[in-house]
Order: C-alpha cells, then structure tokens, then sequence
C-alpha cells in the first residue's frame, strides 16, 4: 500500500494509536524489514542501515509530504537509559528522534554513537597546546 493510499485510509493519527504490523522494503539499502523481532509495535527505519523515510510531522501522523531518505546522524539516551537514533532529512533537512529496536545494527549503532570521537572538530595531536590555550592543566600524564 503506496503513502497516499494510507493517508485515504485512515484518519489522521492512525500511527499514533495504532501497530505498523507492515513489512517494508528499505528505499536506501534494498533490505527487507518486518516487524518481527523488532521488539516495538511501531518500526520507522531500516534495521539494516537505520535509514527511515520522512513520513510523518508529528509522529504517526503520516502527514508529511516530503517523503524524502532520513539519514541517521547521531545517537541520544533519553531519560533511563534507552538509546534513541538523531534522523536529518536529507531533502529538507528536518530533524527527528526515533527509538532504537532489537534488532538494528549494533555495529551500525556503534559507528555513528562513535563517531564524535573518532572525527574531533579540532586536530587530536594538538590537544594539550589547545587546551594550554584554554588555561587548562594540559599535562596528559599527570
């Protein structure tokens, strides 16, 4: 069932109150995602390459019509713990939260909570002349 024909179906807020029991083919990577195993009643991006589809403006409401790939660009905990995924749509560029599932990626999950670290905005091998410069106490070692 293509986008419109579920915005004709039901009513605005459908999602918000209801499963998303449908499996879906992932429009990045190709791979097939159903809802088993997922460990929610409400899947909104691929397990495979975490990329979802923005769909909705306030969530479940289906009511965007951007349709455009949502790239996953960073990871969040909320409050207890849970991990949640930072989505930027890369035609309009909104920005959306969506709850990790079960069965997502962890490498993948891994790979983009990692990547601050891994991609300083500033050149690592001159972190203590940086901090220095800062004031800070910049000995490594002591």
């Amino acid at each position: 069932m293509n986008r419109e024909n579920k915005k004709r179906k039901f009513e605005n807020g459908y999602y918000k109150n209801h499963s998303c029991n449908e499996s879906f083919i992932c429009k990045f990577c190709g791979r097939l995602n159903t809802p088993e195993n997922a460990g929610t009643e409400h899947r909104n991006h691929c397990f495979n390459c975490l990329v979802s589809l923005h769909v909705d403006d306030e969530p479940g409401d289906r009511e965007s019509d951007c349709g455009g790939l949502m790239e996953p660009i960073g990871i969040w905990v909320r409050k207890g713990g849970e991990w949640a995924i930072i989505h930027r749509c890369k035609r309009c560029g909104k920005l959306t939260s969506n709850r990790i599932a079960a069965n997502d990626n962890p490498m993948k999950l891994m790979s983009i909570a990692l990547k601050p670290l891994c991609e300083p905005p500033f050149p690592i091998e001159r972190i203590e002349e940086l901090t220095q410069l800062m004031d800070g106490d910049a000995g490594m070692n002591k």
